[in-house]
């Protein structure tokens, strides 16, 4: 990727930046502090810039308009070259934790957990870094992290509430707990579609909700923990930790289309500074196809047609069978960003087209809106 860049530069922009000029500047702790300010305004920007378009993805979820909802998880790629080995003789892959902000579909780096020297559990990261935040994290800004099973631990999160951080999770196989009592919830309400039961437990003191939601199109059977109040509905618990995979959608581009496949130092800062640079780029291109996408609202992107298109044939099977498609899926939905727009993005930067240019170039693309059955 390195080398891709400097390419670029050179006989694009006829500017030569020399590798050891280049390395020296990516581990500078000024150029850390630097990104750091860079990218939270950034993110401040863009999120500023999508909520006053309208886009928000968590829209048919009102209760949760008080909490900023993030999907996180560990994302791994090949460690550098000349990253040392461990004690062990061995070298690992580089490691990060990134959130994704289920609202807007930002992309934000969270933690480092390793340069690849040793191998390192995520986890015990994420921990450190909240305890890290609490410090200076206001408490009344509410925080829902939604993470897969490993995050688990009953009293880390009984203390975080207090700093405003809460969490959602799929339940443990061996998990053990103790009904205390149930919840009341709107059965009726479709939100709740698929919910079988929503229950208060406790484990060595410690209270946390647990949420049994059975597909209607599988009847396979969830089983879904938090530690969000009761007030919200199980419903909108069982559908985020669904949405949770869209962070995977994310890694995806960063590895297909953005070919950040491998580390560009083993140094700690310049690691940080990978992070936060692959953030800021796939922001901008999630920002620009965003706003493509809302130019005219009797078109839709291809890729949303497609899934719809999908969803009504799962329908039609499912139907067959006896069951029928969760209607929360039909909501729109943060779609992975396609290789077109990456590759329009580029080309306007490498070229110097202007905004307009090729935000109409990306709006001619789109397709007729499906009609969407989605009942059942």
């Amino acid at each position: 990727m390195v080398a891709i860049f400097l390419q670029a530069a050179e006989e694009i922009h006829e500017e030569q930046c020399p590798l050891s000029t280049y390395f020296k500047s990516l581990k500078s702790p000024r150029r850390v502090s630097m990104l750091e300010a860079v990218e939270q305004q950034s993110d401040d920007i863009y999120s500023e810039t999508l909520s006053s378009h309208g886009i928000d993805y968590l829209k048919s979820f009102p209760k949760l308009n008080d909490y900023t909802v993030l999907a996180a998880d560990g994302h791994f790629i090949d460690h550098a070259c000349h990253t040392e080995k461990g004690r062990n003789g061995k070298v690992y892959a580089a490691g990060f934790i990134y959130t994704l902000n289920l609202r807007n579909g930002l992309l934000r780096p969270f933690s480092l957990i390793t340069n690849g020297t040793r191998r390192h559990q995520e986890i015990p990261v994420l921990r450190d870094q909240l305890k890290r935040e609490n410090r200076t994290k206001n408490s009344t800004k509410k925080c829902l992290y939604v993470y897969d099973k490993a995050v688990t631990d009953y009293a880390f999160w009984n203390n975080q509430i207090e700093h405003g951080n809460l969490m959602i999770s799929v339940l443990k196989e061996n998990s053990v707990a103790t009904f205390v009592e149930s919840i009341p919830f709107d059965t009726s309400h479709e939100l709740n579609t698929g919910i079988e039961s929503y229950s208060t437990y406790e484990n060595n003191g410690i209270r946390f909700s647990i949420v049994n939601y059975r597909d209607p199109e599988t009847k396979k059977l969830h089983r879904f923990i938090t530690t969000l109040p009761g007030s919200i509905n199980p419903g909108t618990i069982a559908m985020l930790y669904f949405k949770r995979w869209t962070i995977e959608k994310a890694f995806n581009n960063s590895k297909s289309n953005l070919k950040e496949t491998k580390a560009w130092y083993s140094d700690n800062n310049s690691l940080k500074n990978q992070m936060r640079l692959t953030a800021m780029r796939y922001n901008l291109l999630r920002t620009v196809e965003e706003l493509s996408k809302i130019q005219d609202p009797e078109l839709i992107h291809p890729s949303d047609k497609k899934y719809t298109e999908d969803l009504e044939k799962r329908q039609q099977a499912a139907k067959k069978r006896g069951g029928f498609v969760n209607p929360l899926f039909f909501n729109e939905r943060i779609a992975r960003i396609s290789s077109y727009t990456i590759r329009a993005v580029q080309n306007a930067i490498m070229t110097g087209k202007s905004l307009t240019s090729f935000i109409n170039a990306l709006v001619a693309k789109l397709v007729t809106r499906v009609n969407q059955i989605g009942e059942h």
